[in-house]
């Protein structure tokens, strides 16, 4: 994007007429500068990006905006669209769809189990979950018909904490865990496997497509697609 070095008065005054969106813009990711995951800001008000800094923002529509430096000016210029539920949910589906296509590809995975909530922590495989904040987590397998011994790591594996899910057990409630902020990574060890898992904490204050896509660029695929579900059945029971 080229940016014009110099506003003339005649410019200024241009500008001055256009009404400022104002909507609350949540940080998804930054690069560099003062911004940071999960921080709130106005769209209203002016920001400036640095040569090689970047943030991905999400408008309350739940459509995501990607700003690279050098940028000085509005983050969002135009007001979000009034878009129909069936269709912000269908967009939200397709961009779903298209990052587990992109991701999937390039690590080689299969699609994981369903979860029948969107909040529950899968174990039994490496990944993104996310996390509301002050939520226990209730770690979840997808396979009940045996009793099964697991063990939880901290990343430094400065402690740990062993489970076992009883036959016909689908979730175990965690213990009161390390205070950790933004995101935090533990290592599953599961019979001979040892992987890990990154848990997302959630911004306050999100819901409905904002929430869903912000977990889709996080890459909490399998919760989203919980969510997208309840959605899709909200919507139908609305009728």
């Amino acid at each position: 994007m080229r940016l014009l070095r110099r506003i003339t008065p005649a410019m200024a005054l241009a500008l001055s007429s256009v009404p400022v969106v104002a909507a609350p813009l949540i940080v998804i990711d930054a690069h560099g500068g003062s911004f940071k995951a999960g921080q709130k800001i106005d769209s209203a008000k002016p920001i400036t990006l640095k040569d090689g800094e970047r943030v991905t923002l999400i408008a309350p529509d739940g459509k995501t905006i990607t700003l690279r430096g050098k940028f000085s000016g509005l983050p969002m210029t135009s007001a979000p669209a009034a878009t129909d539920p069936k269709q912000a949910l269908a967009a939200l589906m397709a961009n779903r769809n298209a990052r587990t296509s992109r991701v999937g590809a390039v690590r080689g995975e299969s699609e994981p189990a369903p979860l029948p909530q969107p909040w529950l922590i899968d174990v039994s495989t490496p990944g993104e979950r996310c996390l509301r904040p002050g939520q226990q987590p209730i770690w979840w397998r997808p396979e009940v018909r045996a009793s099964q011994k697991f063990t939880l790591l901290s990343f430094d594996q400065s402690w740990r904490v062993d489970f076992e899910w009883a036959a016909g057990q689908h979730g175990i409630p965690a213990p009161p865990l390390a205070k950790f902020e933004g995101a935090a990574v533990f290592v599953i060890r599961m019979g001979e496997r040892e992987y890990s898992i990154t848990v997302n904490l959630v911004p306050t204050d999100l819901d409905g497509s904002t929430l869903a896509s912000w977990m889709i660029e996080k890459g909490c695929i399998q919760q989203a697609n919980a969510l997208l579900r309840q959605m899709q059945q909200d919507q139908a029971a609305a009728k």
